[in-house]
């Protein structure tokens, strides 16, 4: 049996993008070295919050390639979902021959696959690429499935499906999840705001898009939790949740691109059908904003 990877602090990227839509290489390369900077253990490219449902696929080779070599010792992990099968392998074999250290699939959106057509969706993205350790993602809000704690025991079967981020927001079903986890095998809290009571039933680290800007308090936060330290991991999830908040007042990463601007990073361009934060968000964004944040 294949053990889990990973835990601690995986930090979602987004993918900065010049104002005429281009990609801004040099910003990404900015951004990672600013969160591994921070100290996250992990860095997810091209998921939900790097955008990936419109970069081209010429494009995909070139931010992997440009994440790890900036990665230093953080893991790389390569979002390589899609709601084609066909698609997804391919994908997560390029992750694999590129030199990543995982691949996170989520769930096939809006074909509503069966369990059973889940199960053979996972199973021919980890037979396309022998070894390659597979995070499943779910995240019903964006793809309209819920991976129910039932249906995931089907898949921990598959030895190359180590670890869940979870980001349905439902307690109860993280908590079912922890109680029925397999030996080596892992659950990701996928929401910032949900890491410590997630951690608290189990979870072994956060898939963070709060760690973007702040990742040194973010590491810290789960540092804390994982450490049983509760009164600490509380007074900073305090201290940080009016900005955890902040970011998800528009569809992400809407937010995050404008927070990421004000930190000096990158700039706010998001590809349509994204468009930049709304006045009232950047205002919430910039009193929320925690002092040590600025790296420009």
């Amino acid at each position: 049996m294949m053990n889990s990877p990973f835990s601690g602090l995986l930090v979602a990227l987004a993918t900065p993008f010049h104002a005429d839509g281009s990609l801004d290489l040099p910003a990404f390369r900015r951004l990672v070295r600013h969160v591994v900077g921070g100290g996250a253990d992990g860095l997810v490219v091209l998921g939900s919050t790097g955008e990936a449902a419109t970069i081209l696929d010429g494009e995909r080779d070139h931010l992997i390639a440009a994440c790890l070599e900036e990665a230093g010792q953080a893991q790389v992990v390569v979002g390589t979902g899609s709601n084609a099968t066909h698609q997804a392998v391919e994908w997560t074999r390029r992750a694999q021959q590129l030199g990543a250290a995982g691949a996170l699939v989520m769930t096939p959106y809006y074909n509503k696959p069966t369990p059973g057509g889940l199960v053979a969706h996972y199973a021919a993205c980890a037979e396309a690429s022998p070894g390659l350790p597979i995070i499943v993602y779910n995240v019903p809000g964006r793809t309209g499935l819920n991976l129910t704690p039932t249906t995931l025991a089907r898949l921990w079967e598959n030895p190359q499906v180590v670890a869940v981020k979870e980001s349905s927001g439902n307690l109860a079903q993280i908590g079912e999840i922890a109680r029925t986890l397999p030996v080596g095998k892992a659950l990701l809290s996928g929401d910032d705001n949900l890491a410590l009571p997630s951690i608290a039933l189990g979870a072994c680290g956060l898939v963070s898009v709060l760690g973007n800007v702040v990742p040194h308090q973010t590491k810290t936060l789960v540092d804390l939790a994982l450490a049983g330290r509760r009164t600490d991991a509380a007074a900073l999830h305090a201290r940080l949740l009016p900005l955890m908040d902040a970011l998800f007042l528009e569809s992400n990463p809407i937010p995050l691109k404008a927070a990421l601007q004000k930190i000096g990073i990158c700039g706010d361009a998001l590809r349509l059908p994204l468009v930049p934060a709304s006045e009232t968000t950047r205002h919430r964004l910039a009193i929320t904003l925690v002092p040590d944040a600025m790296v420009a």
